[in-house]
């Protein structure tokens, strides 16, 4: 194998006009197709991909009888729930652990008179939701059950707010002033930033996680709402805040944790069981039509990955099919080039093997050099779009990791390698004799 990397150096090396030609080639279709490829991988990736039939997100039709959720697909469940249909299953708690939440925004006041209070968006959630999402605690962790009844002024931190207000310190057990009431920190997160925001779906899928997380029934008793989404299909006939929680109005994420499959089809049972009960009492007028989605299906539901960024894979990769045909032509034009050569070799004992495994080792080296300058051009390209985009969830998906430069060069090197073959091929039938006969 040294012997044909060496014969190949030399090669390449004795034309460098045409080897930079196609590298430059390879290179830019993969820098182009790369770039789609990396940004594509980020959104489509699963954080919670280790328990994914173990999460799992709970969807009931509670809905006008006459009007679908989702006109364009009326089949499909709303994907948040009410009130009244959170509370009644966490109570049931007929899963490992269940999480209720939705986000708000509370006021911090710092204690450094320097610092002026600033709002902060907080996630109001039930206790579940730690063991289910498994963020990272640097410090402390959540909150029980008994602090969820009583809406005690508890509350997780995450570690940028932990910084600014603590300085880094462990804050656990210290007091933080959230709306003119004081929280014991209980929990401070370590760095967390899943992508996409698979809890959270309806404000953004890419957007950074909330800041504070403090118990729903704090929510509740302070009369909050979602500040993401909030729908009814009726007017209600109790216009305050009790009616918005006895309503059919949804604004609630509800996500469970079971055992496995089987406990996840018992949990459905019991789902479909509650359905029926409320049905006698005058609520779900649909017919039953009750979700219990893993993580990966509740993505692909929401269509997290858009049909956009798919189009905008598929041309640059045929715009690197493109670049790997101008290949093909400009290795037929050298491998040609050099018929005397081949012929000279095979005349003095080389075999057919032998000089197939020469230039492919040409064309494998091609391919490797144009995925390295490739990948350069990939991180050039991510750079103009977190430039172009900055502030915006395209930034944090324009990021590219240790998987994609491992398949960067892979698939140089596979490309180059079937872009060398039919060149190879036909420097393979050169026939001695006959070049022989014309030097």
């Amino acid at each position: 194998m040294g012997y044909y990397l060496r014969l190949a150096i030399i090669s390449l090396r004795r034309n460098r006009i045409l080897t930079a030609l196609m590298v430059a080639a390879i290179a830019l279709g993969i820098g182009m197709s790369m770039t789609s490829m990396t940004v594509l991988h980020m959104m489509s990736a699963n954080p919670l991909s280790h328990k994914d039939e173990q999460v799992r997100r709970v969807q009931v039709d509670n809905w006008d009888a006459n009007e679908p959720w989702d006109e364009d697909n009326p089949a499909e469940p709303p994907d948040l729930m009410t009130y009244q249909d959170v509370r009644n299953l966490v109570a049931a708690h007929k899963a490992e652990q269940e999480a209720g939440f939705f986000p708000n925004v509370l006021s911090l006041e710092p204690p450094q008179r320097e610092i002026k209070p600033y709002m902060v968006e907080a996630l109001f959630t039930t206790h579940g939701f730690f063991p289910i999402f498994e963020p990272p605690f640097k410090f402390g962790g959540g909150w029980s059950q008994a602090e969820d009844d009583n809406a005690a002024r508890v509350a997780v931190i995450d570690q940028e707010t932990n910084e600014k207000v603590f300085g880094g310190e462990n804050s656990v057990g210290r007091k933080l002033r959230l709306s003119g009431e004081d929280y014991t920190v209980v929990g401070v997160l370590d760095k967390w930033h899943p992508t996409p925001l698979v809890y959270h779906i309806a404000a953004g899928a890419f957007n950074d996680p909330q800041a504070i997380f403090v118990p729903m029934s704090i929510g509740i008793e302070k009369q909050l709402v979602s500040g993401s989404n909030n729908s009814c299909y009726e007017d209600r006939s109790d216009p305050g805040y009790q009616g918005l929680l006895g309503s059919e109005c949804i604004w609630i994420d509800l996500w469970v944790q079971v055992k496995d499959d089987a406990d996840a089809q018992r949990y459905l049972s019991f789902l479909n069981n509650y359905v029926t009960e409320q049905k006698k009492n005058g609520r779900f007028p649909r017919p039953t039509n009750n979700k219990l989605r893993s993580v990966s299906e509740w993505l692909v539901a929401e269509r997290v990955v858009s049909r956009d960024a798919r189009t905008q894979v598929w041309l640059a990769f045929a715009f690197f099919a493109v670049c790997l045909i101008n290949t093909v032509g400009l290795l037929l034009a050298k491998f040609m080039g050099k018929a005397p050569e081949i012929g000279l070799r095979r005349a003095v004992g080389a075999s057919k093997p032998a000089v197939f495994a020469q230039y492919l080792t040409e064309s494998g080296l091609v391919g490797l050099a144009g995925g390295v300058i490739g990948l350069a051009f990939t991180g050039l390209g991510l750079l103009a779009l977190r430039k172009l985009y900055a502030g915006t969830s395209i930034e944090k998906l324009a990021q590219l990791d240790w998987t994609m430069v491992g398949l960067s060069l892979l698939i140089a090197l596979v490309a180059s390698l079937i872009a060398g073959l039919y060149p190879t091929w036909r420097a393979c039938q050169v026939q001695p004799a006959t070049q022989l006969k014309t030097q």
